[in-house]
């Protein structure tokens, strides 16, 4: 019983209750405001967006195949107002419903002009547990800005697939062995589409992953994993008795003999493993790379976590942006309002200190300045990335404020750090 109070004390602190949750459509964003920074700012394409599901690797499954299913965002002309409502489970499976700003099967823009092949695809990858909408309010803006957008739900490691209450490490495993060959999968396939997939140009591709997903991307862009025999069998691989699966798991490249050139950069929202020393090596990174972490981080670590993995890259032009005072809900949208009803599931979103609704918009300028930089080599983009380590503005002697980080609005960018090294 007192249990029951405590949950029901918290959800009307913060004001989410709601009889009838199970038939709302979650409003998760208010209105841009004046003081955003200028690449969160949606750009001058309408977004659609798609669902399928293609044949993805199976390094465990005897018989049985293994899909992934898919979303993607790329531009459109169409002109609909009729918006896309995405569906998915909390990780105590309750059901939500979320309000998007793309169309649903949109025709793509496949014919762009004589000088561009495409726009440049990026593969997004949530963690463990996740889903392909997690990160939404990303794929949905970076196709307002001309790139198309391809999501992954990673079989065995969604909140559908593990039962978080009873059996929370049943898809890790298959986690650590799919999830990097997942992410190349999804370029493979655009690669060997015989048409213009959705206008994507995968020469010139970048892979963004959260958590498990920031794993993953650091190995398909060029990392190696060392698990040693004593760590493997702690995650499920019994290292004396199957030596294939060890070998299988300690590979690098995404499982391929070498990185695949395609990939021109890569953003490594709080990467796993750095705390666990699961990376033999990080040299083979030689693609700019953008690294984001929480100061706080209890799940990745920072200190041991994502700052070593960041200083251990191999990548020549290489930056991580901070956010003090945020533990490891960085990269998700705002928590829907079923998941306010347990600990469980608004764990899975919620920042003590930061509004997700704010940390998203950081995002999405940051991660639109860099890419636009590194992939389409825009020069005023390049211009955006902080040269300061501290957003902070500080009050100088003649009474005026230090400089505010480009593309922000003076006195509205604190409890932010930005490190880098070209």
């Amino acid at each position: 019983m007192k249990l029951k109070v405590q949950a029901f004390l918290l959800l009307i602190f913060f004001g989410q209750y709601t009889a009838s949750a199970n038939d709302m459509i979650n409003q998760l964003y208010t209105e841009q405001p004046i003081v955003t920074p200028t690449m969160a700012l949606p750009g001058h394409y309408q977004v659609g967006v798609k669902t399928f599901t293609i044949d993805g690797p199976n390094l465990l499954r005897s018989k049985e195949g293994r899909s992934l299913t898919l979303e993607a965002w790329y531009p459109t002309q169409d002109q609909k107002e009729d918006y896309v409502v995405y569906q998915d489970v909390t990780r105590s499976h309750k059901s939500f419903r979320m309000q998007g700003k793309a169309i649903r099967d949109a025709k793509p823009i496949t014919q762009i002009s004589d000088e561009l092949a495409g726009f440049p695809l990026i593969v997004l990858s949530h963690g463990y547990t996740g889903y392909r909408t997690i990160m939404f309010y990303l794929g949905e803006h970076l196709a307002s800005r001309g790139y198309v957008v391809i999501s992954i739900d990673h079989t065995d490691s969604t909140n559908r697939d593990v039962d978080f209450n009873t059996n929370p490490g049943s898809g890790f495993l298959s986690t650590l062995l799919h999830r990097a060959r997942d992410q190349q999968a999804v370029l493979d396939y655009v690669v060997n589409s015989e048409e213009s997939f959705l206008g994507a140009d995968s020469d010139n591709a970048a892979v963004i992953g959260f958590s498990m997903g920031g794993f993953g991307a650091l190995n398909t862009v060029g990392g190696c994993y060392a698990f040693s025999n004593e760590l493997a069998t702690a995650f499920g691989v019994d290292a004396t008795e199957n030596q294939e699966l060890l070998q299988k798991l300690n590979s690098c490249f995404a499982g391929k003999t070498k990185s695949d050139p395609r990939w021109k950069a890569s953003v490594l929202i709080a990467p796993w493993g750095g705390e666990q020393s699961v990376f033999g090596s990080l040299e083979g990174i030689n693609a700019p790379a953008l690294f984001i972490a929480g100061k706080d981080d209890d799940v990745s670590g920072y200190e041991n976590g994502v700052k070593k993995l960041f200083e251990q890259s191999g990548a020549s032009n290489k930056y991580m942006l901070v956010y003090q005072n945020a533990r490891h809900n960085v990269a998700p949208h705002p928590a829907p309002k079923e998941a306010f009803e347990s600990e469980l599931d608004l764990g899975h979103y919620f920042e003590p200190a930061w509004s997700s609704e704010v940390i998203n918009r950081i995002n999405k300028h940051m991660i639109s300045a860099f890419l636009d930089c590194h992939i389409k080599n825009d020069k005023a983009a390049c211009g955006l990335l902080p040269k300061t380590q501290l957003s902070t503005q500080q009050k100088q002697a003649d009474g005026k404020l230090s400089p505010a980080w480009p593309g922000f609005p003076d006195r509205f960018a604190t409890g932010l750090e930005f490190y880098w090294k070209n």
